[in-house]
């Protein structure tokens, strides 16, 4: 009989659907042994169900809402209690908001569940994670980041530039993951525009979806299964991909400096320390 331990663990956020869910059926399919988190218990029950369907092998399932940051910190005691080993971290959960929204915890709700609550479960996690995946996009280059006043996009609210500066912000994190975390490698990437369930609540943003030529979620998912895979050799710990290949940030989101001060205000802003050590990868 196989011993589960052998198998690589996979945890993916935001895997109820969309590229989420396309890479866990990808990995499943290939062998690993994927952990599906979402905030929705029947979608991700669907989800878990196709997983199944696909690999012959239901995935485990967690319940969390990166609105609340007390979600994310019971979903890292459960991860912590059930796994011992995370092998990949997938990044994945992330929304973009038609309209400015304050969290339970006081921030705009784009920088919170795109990156404040990944990197409080990241942190959370850091000790048993060998390798992290962000989700970021392009889309960064429309960010206006400033560590010093992370609701700023709350004034004169625009849901594409809140998003960018969400998505500017995967991509200095992951950075500074990697100087940090020597142990862990970190990656973070592109999926193209894909068509996913962002923007349902508005008619004009579902129609657009359903008629421009965007990608589809597995072709979305394709860099981040790849980064899953591909030995950490032929890979630049920090660095942010495109179509599985190595791509350049716009300058905004490759300064060092306002990575180690993004890192700091978001520890902060989750209540942890900023310390600059990894525990170390485990054994």
């Amino acid at each position: 009989m196989e011993d589960v331990t052998d198998r690589r663990l996979v945890v993916i956020t935001g895997a109820s659907s969309g590229i989420g869910l396309a890479a866990a059926t990808k990995l499943a399919c290939r062998g690993d042994r994927v952990v599906l988190v979402g905030r929705d218990p029947a979608r991700l029950r669907a989800a878990a169900d196709e997983v199944r369907e696909a690999s012959g092998e239901r995935p485990e399932v967690f319940r969390a809402d990166f609105a609340a940051l007390d979600d994310v910190r019971q979903l890292a005691e459960r991860l912590r209690a059930a796994y011992d080993r995370i092998d990949v971290l997938a990044n994945n959960a992330g929304a973009i908001v038609l309209q400015p929204v304050t969290t339970v915890d006081g921030f705009e709700l784009s920088v919170q569940a795109n990156h404040l609550a990944p990197f409080l479960l990241s942190n959370l996690l850091a000790d048993r994670v060998r390798r992290m995946v962000v989700t970021a996009s392009g889309a960064h280059r429309s960010g206006t980041l400033d560590p010093d006043d992370l609701n700023a996009p709350l004034r004169r609210y625009r849901p594409m530039s809140a998003y960018g500066t969400s998505k500017q912000a995967n991509i200095l994190f992951t950075a500074e993951a990697a100087r940090r975390w020597p142990q862990v490698d970190s990656y973070c990437f592109h999926p193209g525009v894909v068509r996913t369930r962002f923007g349902n609540e508005s008619r004009v943003v579902a129609l657009g979806m359903r008629l421009l030529p965007f990608r589809s979620p597995a072709k979305g998912a394709q860099t981040l299964v790849w980064l899953a895979n591909q030995d950490r050799s032929r890979l630049t710990s920090g660095g942010y991909y495109f179509d599985c290949r190595p791509r350049r940030p716009w300058p905004k989101a490759a300064d060092p400096r306002l990575a180690a001060r993004l890192w700091s205000a978001s520890a902060a802003a989750v209540g942890i320390p900023d310390g600059p050590s990894h525990p170390g990868r485990p054994a």
